[in-house]
């Protein structure tokens, strides 16, 4: 029984035997190619081997540590061959780190946003009902049929009828309406501005969360009637309050409501979502209309709410939706807006699309997703050029070892004892590389974010590599190490003892051979797609930043600030928009105060129905914005048609509205709209089409983004209802967000100076948020910049390794072509001829680049095209540039080698042997 495994052992130690001859036969050939005599050469291999025991002493207790010793001896002889040749080790460590630093640190914002789950349990079991991210509050219907926003009535219709779910929490669309005024009880206690969302009852328990301190809602507290409780995140608790445990318990004014903390969230937990400025407070839904005004939390008809659960084990999906989607039409069925007749008409097509909630709701990542993705295969793109350098100049080594590979053969060496060291070497190599990458990465990820989120300080994306991101460095750096090693190993591997040891050096081979000219030709084919997607996507920011946008930036500054929050009722906030008018009027070099609900370039929009007097078939949908006297002068607007506001459009006067130019083109075409009326178009309150008297029209003025064309609005005073409001339903829009200031020069410190304005008026006013309105337009092209800045810096990262390569080819040949340029320059070759004949090799390779690159870049615009502004193919212009410069870049890297060869002295080029 015993005789099998004994065999077995046999075997192994015959083999570990042969492997320690190989060993030898490397280190002796090592030393006889560094002119060591063939004696001096094996007595310090075997000096260095002395501590090995004889095969046929080994036990099996020592047969692992030996093994071990003869891989740690590998990986010492790989070392030792990378520290010989410095300048290649450093080129390629160099090349290496930057292609997977690259990459890397892309990948750890593509792990952080797009592939992260929420740090809650079992993620893979939480479905959203819902594949939209409908925001904020809406009461139309859907003409597609396809719904991801609810009413309140809709979610509990849910909750009791889908027994499929485990537990099914709702959780607002939107962030508390705009920053929330927080100040915790006691004296001395400054008011902030924090954000806050709202959540069901059991929205905690739905995660199967724990809480850091106290506890976390129950469904006791989300009840009408319920002290209004609130739960702090882990965040806010350790930055604004020190991990003070007497949080927990204690009293906080929200809005100037109190409001008693429960407990703090979980270390890590941002919310359902990802989102540059995550909640500070989670509150129970049902405390939204007492803390927010939120008179729709009990409207049948406004959908508010994302709805997510935990399914059960086992359960069918596509039932799930089905079923889901009948109990939707026939709530649906039942609701007041459903009365309308073309509501009716898409009824039927009423449904909703049950979507992984494991990552949470994908607002953001649905916004970056897409310039994500053409980051990283942009990065691929220079990993790929950096490979094929590095396997240029592993090609070049390898033949330069010509001789070395050769004496080992004839030594004895097998060949998959060559590849296999060559393969050691380059995976050393890589790994080393990879090592640095990761380092790279840390920093690029920093620089990323930082350009990515330039004013945010609060978001939950961390630049440290994650496990995943540690994985797939060294999986890359292995991949790579293994890819670019393989070639000249295999060459190597081909290497015949006998022809090699007859050869010399004195031979008229011509150039580099045929793969090292298509890594060349590769290289700058990929360097000339990326220098043309550079070029396109700094033609596109430019182009959008020089839109006319009918805005004037010149002195003027915005401040975000929540009268709400500070407690005033809607009845209030017209004396106090006039008192800060005053008293901003009172500043030395003020000009202009424009109040109004948000700003030009900000991401928001309030849009509704149209619906004009005396035109009832049509419908169409409009932005709005309220705002006071003085905005459109603040914002620099001209009135074109008509009048603007005026003081005496108040709250008391008939309401009146000014509109834009596209509205009156979509909505009057060639008519006059001055004295027409309209309203909003809204099936739950018929008859309201007369609601404002158009008074003026203004300019074409840019809201929200560049790329959206045809953007009809209209303006209504700041003080004047929305709409013919029901009785006993408060307006919340004349709650305004927002104060652009003009003045007549620049004003050092005029933060500081509004702020204290603002707390003169109220303590609670506070500034939520200050930036000049130049601040505020560079901000909505931040994406932008970062492809334009990142694909730049990679395309000439990719001119500079393509660079590097065809000089290392050039160089190459013409040490190879040494002697055959003696003999040229021998006979009488002119220095110009031999430069010219180098430059051409040199070209050919660049121009074979273009021939390769300049088709694929052209298909390539197809698939980036919807991220441009205004481009849909490559022009003339951003070709010419790209191509000028590769060829600008190629030629210095040619006449470099080319000077060289033209230097060589012809006697001692006869004479290399």
């Amino acid at each position: 029984m015993s005789w099998f495994p004994s065999f077995g052992f046999q075997r192994r130690k015959r083999e570990l035997q042969e492997e320690i001859d190989a060993h030898l036969q490397m280190a002796i050939g090592d030393r006889m190619a560094r002119g060591q005599s063939t004696a001096e050469a094996k007595t310090s291999a075997l000096r260095e081997f002395g501590s090995v025991p004889m095969i046929a002493d080994v036990t099996r207790e020592q047969w692992g540590w030996l093994r071990l010793e003869l891989v740690v001896q590998d990986i010492r002889y790989a070392l030792r061959q990378l520290r010989r040749t410095p300048g290649f080790t450093v080129t390629v460590l160099l090349t290496l780190a930057l292609g997977i630093g690259a990459n890397s640190a892309i990948f750890t914002l593509v792990n952080a946003i797009l592939l992260r789950n929420l740090p809650v349990t079992d993620p893979k079991s939480l479905i959203r009902i819902g594949d939209r991210n409908d925001c904020c509050i809406s009461d139309q219907w859907s003409d597609s049929g396809d719904y991801s926003l609810f009413a309140t009535d809709t979610y509990y219709m849910f909750k009791k009828n889908l027994p499929e779910f485990e537990e099914l929490a709702a959780t607002a669309s939107f962030y508390g309406g705009g920053p929330l005024t927080v100040r915790r009880a006691g004296p001395e206690t400054v008011a902030k501005s924090m954000v806050g969302t709202f959540v069901s009852g059991n929205y905690f328990q739905m995660f199967g969360l724990s809480p850091a301190a106290g506890r976390l809602f129950m469904d006791a507290d989300d009840q009408t009637g319920a002290p209004v409780t609130a739960v702090i995140s882990y965040e806010a608790w350790q930055r604004d309050y020190a991990g003070d445990r007497s949080v927990a318990g204690s009293t906080f004014y929200i809005n100037g409501k109190p409001v008693t903390i429960v407990g703090v969230a979980p270390k890590g937990f941002y919310g359902d979502r990802i989102d540059t400025n995550p909640p500070s407070f989670f509150f129970p839904m049902h405390a939204m209309d007492a803390l927010i005004g939120a008179s729709f939390f009990t409207d049948p008809n406004k959908q508010w709410a994302y709805i997510i659960g935990r399914v059960k084990p086992g359960t069918s999906l596509p039932a799930l939706q089905a079923n889901a989607s009948a109990l939707l039409k026939h709530q649906l069925a039942t609701l007041q807006m459903f009365t309308d007749p073309r509501a009716q008409k898409v009824l039927p097509l009423a449904h909703v699309v049950l979507t992984p909630g494991g990552g949470g709701i994908q607002n953001m990542q649905n916004g970056y997703k897409d310039r994500l993705k053409l980051l990283q295969w942009i990065a691929v793109l220079v990993l790929l050029v950096a490979c094929a350098n590095i396997a240029n100049l592993l090609l070049v080594r390898g033949m330069s070892r010509h001789a070395e590979f050769s004496l080992r053969s004839a030594l004895g060496a097998q060949r998959t004892r060559l590849v296999r060291q060559l393969l050691q070497e380059s995976i050393v190599l890589s790994c080393m590389g990879g090592l640095l990458g990761l380092a790279i990465s840390y920093l690029g990820a920093h620089a990323l974010l930082a350009l990515a989120f330039p004013d945010q300080h609060n978001m939950p994306v961390a630049a440290s590599p994650s496990p995943l991101v540690i994985g797939f460095a060294f999986a890359l750096s292995l991949a790579t190490g293994i890819f670019f090693g393989l070639a000249p190993a295999l060459m190597a591997a081909r290497t015949r003892p006998a022809g090699a040891l007859r050869a010399n050096s004195r031979t008229t081979a011509h150039g580099a051979s045929f793969l090292q000219r298509g890594l060349v030709v590769m290289q700058a084919a990929l360097s000339l797609v990326l220098l043309v997607a550079a070029g396109l996507f700094a033609q596109s920011l430019t182009k959008a930043e020089k839109v006319n946008m009918k805005l004037d930036t010149t002195n003027r500054y915005v401040v975000h600030f929540n009268p709400h929050g500070a407690g005033y009722k809607t009845t209030d906030v017209e004396l106090l928009y006039q008192t800060i008018v005053d008293r901003f009027h009172a500043i030395p070099g003020v000009l202009k105060v424009g109040v109004s609900t948000y700003t030009p370039m900000e991401a928001n929009d309030w849009n509704s129905g149209v619906k004009v007097q005396g035109d009832p078939d049509l419908h169409k949908t409009a932005s709005w914005v309220k705002a006071a006297p003085e905005y459109f002068g603040a914002v620099g607007t001209h009135v074109v048609m008509g009048r603007g506001f005026t003081p005496q459009d108040t709250m008391n006067a008939p309401p009146v509205a000014v509109v834009n130019q596209e509205f009156v083109k979509q909505f009057f075409g060639n008519r006059n709209p001055i004295g027409h009326r309209f309203g909003f178009d809204d099936p739950l309150h018929p008859g309201t089409d007369g609601a404002h008297e158009i008074v003026g029209v203004v300019e074409d003025t840019t809201y929200t983004s560049v790329y959206w064309k045809n953007h009809a609005m209209y303006f209504l005073p700041l003080a004047q209802p929305a709409g013919l409001r029901t009785p006993g339903d408060p307006d919340q829009s004349v709650y305004a967000g927002a104060i652009v200031i003009e003045t007549s020069h620049s004003i050092p410190g005029f933060e500081k100076v509004v702020g204290d304005t603002l707390a003169s008026i109220n303590p609670n006013l506070t500034i939520l948020k200050f930036q000049t309105f130049r601040q505020q337009i560079d901000n909505r092209f931040t994406q932008e910049r970062l492809i334009s800045r990142l694909t730049s810096l990679f395309g000439l990262l990719a001119l500079l390794l393509a660079a590097i390569g065809l000089d290392g080819v050039t160089a190459y040949t013409v040490v190879r072509r040494a002697p055959e340029i003696g003999v040229r320059m021998a006979l009488g070759a002119a220095r110009s001829r031999v430069i010219g004949m180098v430059m051409r090799g040199a070209m050919l390779q660049t121009v074979a680049g273009l021939a390769i690159g300049i088709p694929v870049a052209i298909f390539c615009v197809r698939y980036v095209k919807s991220q441009l502004y205004e481009i849909t193919s490559v022009n003339v212009p951003v070709m010419a540039v790209a191509i000028g410069v590769l060829t600008f870049a190629a030629a210095i890297a040619g006449i470099i080698p080319a000077r060289r060869a033209a230097s060589i002295d012809p006697v001692r080029a006869l004479r290399i042997e």
